[in-house]
């Protein structure tokens, strides 16, 4: 979900012809060039051979894509739903806001919990991110941003650290210390520069390198130390809203999603994009891997969220009833992965049973739209943010 558009075009010499043009990015023999359409339609047609067309290629591709998608029919041969009816169904279940975490002076935008499993960072569009004490309530730390709209933060795994950004198109680490009276605004460090907003960010599994997102339709990863761009991500067709990293200790694997419509699952060491999921009928607004890593969710302004099996290379789940007709902002699993909990924009959480695709609970106390939601390390609580200017922990 993106309230205003943003529109950028990149412009700068042309690699073949070195005329200042508009750009794209092309890629030849692996090798990433800057051409312009003209010098790309060139290009295009140089491989071509005799009597072909980029037509002719063009229907070949799209002859050959619908071969695929037969074949992928003839495997998918039970629904999850139908395997899921031998098991359990879940028992009475019962969650309530356990803290109200106020301060914000605007809409929280988004927020992550430090693997400490009690601190939390959340952003707003009053240009303030703030560090919580989840039990006591209390403020750690807060940040005044240059700018308004702090679309993301996130937390390093030491905990030392935190990273966000927004329309200021940068990502900004923040390194955290226990004097509180210190100026954090003094120790700040720009890492990542994009050409447009900055969406999401997440460091990796260390506190070297930060993965980032951005509405000028890419994804980069970045090194925090020299603020150097290690691997660019191009594939999306319009904004990118969201990603989240594959949960195992040696991932290399991201999944993003944007408003395209499009779910992309990207290898972080070649750049190139190994799975594409094109189900949703409008932005895809949030993505979370399973908790084994071998499937994620997607939340939509299509009012839906759906699951994606990796193995299977297909969706195998979709999440939605009739009354639902307002958009999923944000999803997450439980640890066990046997629960989906997902914001929505008409102010509730409802929690879906992954296996059996049955919604189990509606969780109401917000007063505008759930904009943000994420578990907590340990499984034991999740924290909510919302455009009513607050973030409730539930448990």
């Amino acid at each position: 979900m993106c309230d205003q558009t943003f529109l950028v075009n990149v412009f700068g010499s042309c690699d073949n012809c070195f005329k200042q043009r508009a750009l794209r990015t092309v890629f030849k023999k692996s090798q990433q060039l800057s051409y312009c359409s003209i010098c790309a339609e060139i290009m295009a047609a140089d491989g071509l051979h005799e009597n072909e067309t980029l037509a002719s290629l063009k229907s070949e591709a799209e002859s050959l894509k619908g071969k695929l998608e037969e074949e992928r029919a003839k495997l998918h041969d039970v629904e999850l739903h139908q395997v899921a009816e031998r098991v359990e169904a879940l028992g009475q279940f019962v969650m309530k806001t356990r803290r109200t975490l106020k301060g914000h002076g605007n809409k929280v935008l988004c927020m992550d919990w430090c693997k400490d499993k009690r601190r939390i960072v959340s952003s707003s569009q009053d240009g303030k991110v703030i560090v919580w004490d989840s039990f006591t309530t209390n403020k750690e730390h807060a940040v005044t941003m240059p700018c308004t709209w702090v679309m993301a933060c996130a937390y390093a795994p030491s905990g030392c650290a935190i990273a966000c950004g927004g329309l200021d198109n940068k990502c900004s680490v923040y390194p955290l210390t226990f004097d509180k009276n210190e100026n954090m605004a003094a120790k700040k460090k720009s890492v990542a520069m994009h050409t447009n907003y900055l969406s999401a960010c997440s460091f990796t599994n260390s506190d070297m390198q930060i993965l980032t997102a951005s509405g000028d339709g890419t994804c980069a990863l970045w090194d925090v130390e020299s603020g150097q761009l290690l691997q660019s991500f191009h594939g999306h067709g319009a904004d990118v809203l969201c990603l989240d990293l594959a949960p195992s200790e040696t991932g290399n694997t991201f999944v993003s999603g944007g408003c395209d419509k499009k779910a992309m699952v990207w290898d972080m060491r070649s750049g190139q994009c190994v799975q594409a999921f094109e189900t949703h009928e409008s932005d895809i607004n949030s993505v979370r891997y399973y908790p084994s890593g071998d499937a994620f969710a997607s939340g939509s302004d299509d009012a839906t969220c759906r699951l994606y099996d990796l193995r299977a290379d297909r969706e195998v789940a979709i999440y939605s009833k009739e009354s639902i007709i307002f958009g999923a902002s944000s999803v997450d699993f439980s640890l066990s992965g046997r629960l989906l909990f997902a914001g929505y924009n008409d102010y509730t959480i409802n929690v879906w049973d992954v296996l059996k695709g049955s919604r189990v609970s509606i969780l109401f106390g917000h007063e505008n739209r759930v904009s943000t939601l994420r578990v907590s390390p340990d499984g034991t609580a999740f924290c909510s943010g919302s455009w009513d200017h607050t973030l409730r922990v539930w448990a």
